[in-house]
């Protein structure tokens, strides 16, 4: 239960109904084709789930929904980092309460100009706030998205103070420099890639897995990167395909592979893409699966 995240997790998208609420119907049903497919965890309501346009008490009831539909609280993990502070330490708390002990955090994202140190301060105000040895803190690098980047060399500080608690990072930068320097900063933590093709490189480099949003529509390709390196190639041809706003391209994928209309549901101010697209795109991607697929297959005959 206090493990870091570590294998492949999914940035799971979030699925939202006629009236614009999550949809926990078909976010279980999805969570649970995830893990039958080879996926070893969930994170929700990260950039991929459209996190920050949530509030706490709608990630707090889809997460209490996959609980009660059977998801495995230590298969599960919430993006709870917030502007203001006292909203991450009250979500993280909340996640914890649920029995689920992995948390992806921001940095607090408005305020661009912040100084490591400053960062530095707000990690362990969070920490501190939250104050539960239970928790596993994964601090999440984003800065194309968020405009605010972790940096690399506050971590063996905040590793020295509050141990096991900070557990890792995920870099979604896909600058795989960044990459090399968390892991040079900070080797004893679990040091995660967003870069679907970075995967095989960063295993080989001494990282620990993945959290992904390409894994919500081709878990078994993004799988294959752990076991075949020559896999990459598959998964950039996938990756070519999502022309267009990728978060409301992967969800209209979504709804062209499983029929499900709630998938093309976009909280403003993103905004929804064509059915036809999905359409297209999905069959585009069944066909580079089942052609890295095929190849393995007749290895193993």
């Amino acid at each position: 239960m206090t493990a870091p995240i570590a294998g492949l997790w999914v940035a799971v998208a979030t699925p939202l109904g006629a009236d614009g609420a999550v949809d926990h119907a078909v976010l279980a049903r999805h969570a649970r084709s995830l893990l039958d497919r080879g996926c070893d965890g969930l994170v929700l309501f990260g950039t991929t789930g459209e996190g920050p346009s949530f509030a706490a008490s709608e990630r707090l009831g889809a997460a209490e929904a996959l609980l009660r539909a059977g998801i495995a609280a230590e298969r599960l993990a919430l993006g709870t980092g917030c502007p203001a502070i006292t909203d991450t330490i009250a979500l993280t708390r909340g996640v914890l309460a649920l029995g689920i002990v992995n948390a992806l955090i921001l940095p607090p994202f408005f305020f661009r100009d912040a100084s490591a140190d400053g960062l530095a301060d707000a990690f362990s105000a969070v920490l501190d706030g939250v104050a539960d040895a239970r928790l596993r803190a994964t601090l999440y690098h984003i800065p194309q998205t968020s405009g605010v980047a972790v940096p690399a060399a506050i971590l063996p500080r905040l590793r020295a103070r509050f141990g096991a608690v900070l557990a890792g990072v995920k870099d979604s930068s896909a600058d795989f420099a960044q990459f090399q320097a968390f892991r040079r900063a900070a080797p004893e933590l679990a040091i995660l890639v967003g870069n679907e093709p970075d995967i095989p490189r960063a295993l080989a480099e001494g990282g620990v897995g993945t959290i992904c949003g390409m894994a919500n529509a081709v878990p078994g390709l993004v799988r294959a990167l752990f076991e075949h390196a020559d896999a990459e190639a598959a998964m950039r041809a996938a990756i070519a395909q999502m022309d267009g706003p990728f978060f409301a391209t992967l969800k209209a994928v979504l709804a062209a592979q499983t029929g499900t209309a709630s998938w093309l549901g976009m909280r403003p101010p993103l905004q929804p893409v064509d059915a036809a697209r999905g359409q297209r795109i999905a069959a585009a991607l069944d066909k580079i699966t089942q052609q890295a697929h095929a190849p393995a297959v007749a290895a193993m005959g």
